[in-house]
């Protein structure tokens, strides 16, 4: 499983013009190699009249899965630039379909490359891109006393709280990172001679953006 890993928040198109060919460049995030499929049979269903939809694909399954397709274009010159893009700018679980509107003028091998290359990467400049970081909740439960040693310690950790709650006592519902979890527990303990309760709970991915932290299923 990654800890880490970049990807797309929300796809969008890019377009370049070559020699009078249009080349569409459709970005989507998706989780599974059918939400792949789907999304270029949507491309090829909204572009029907288009003579090419070439795309490639990359999901972070183990091993990771790549896929590519030139889609009728002269081999190499189309499905494996668009997934040099992807993987020269590090994505996973990320599909990107350039669609070609021919313009009546041949481009050659290099000029395919080269336009089908720049369309990936104008649909992916155009895209929100974000870093998912697997984590897991913890709820830490503190009296009074410790509560400011408490958060100034999360606040130079950098570990987000998710929410709090006061009663007799304090309750913090804390998000950290997963190669965070045994530093995090042992300073916790340390500074609180041992007075603190934690209490590990579910896993998920999380992502910063936007000033808004979003969380995804593991």
């Amino acid at each position: 499983m990654l800890m880490e890993y970049k990807t797309v928040l929300d796809g969008k198109e890019g377009e370049i013009v070559e020699k009078k060919s249009r080349f569409i460049g459709a970005v989507q995030h998706i989780e599974t190699e059918d939400e792949a499929l789907a999304f270029i049979e949507s491309v090829r269903k909204k572009h029907y009249n288009a003579r090419h939809h070439c795309f490639a694909y990359v999901l972070k399954e183990e091993p990771v899965l790549k896929r590519f397709s030139d889609d009728g274009e002269p081999q190499g010159t189309a499905g494996k630039p668009i997934l040099d893009v992807l993987c020269g700018a590090g994505l996973f679980n990320t599909v990107i379909v350039v669609t070609r509107y021919f313009g009546g003028t041949l481009l050659g091998t290099g000029g395919l490359v080269r336009a089908y290359t720049q369309a990936a990467r104008e649909g992916l400049a155009n895209s929100s891109i974000i870093t998912r970081k697997y984590a897991s909740k913890l709820e830490i439960r503190t009296d009074y006393t410790g509560l400011g040693k408490i958060q100034y310690l999360l606040a130079q950790a950098g570990i987000q709280i998710l929410d709090t709650t006061y009663t007799d006592a304090v309750s913090m519902i804390c998000l950290v990172p997963e190669d965070e979890k045994g530093h995090l527990e042992a300073e916790l303990t340390e500074q609180t001679n041992g007075k603190v309760v934690m209490e590990w709970g579910e896993s998920c991915y999380f992502a910063e953006a936007e000033d808004r932290l979003l969380l995804f299923e593991s």
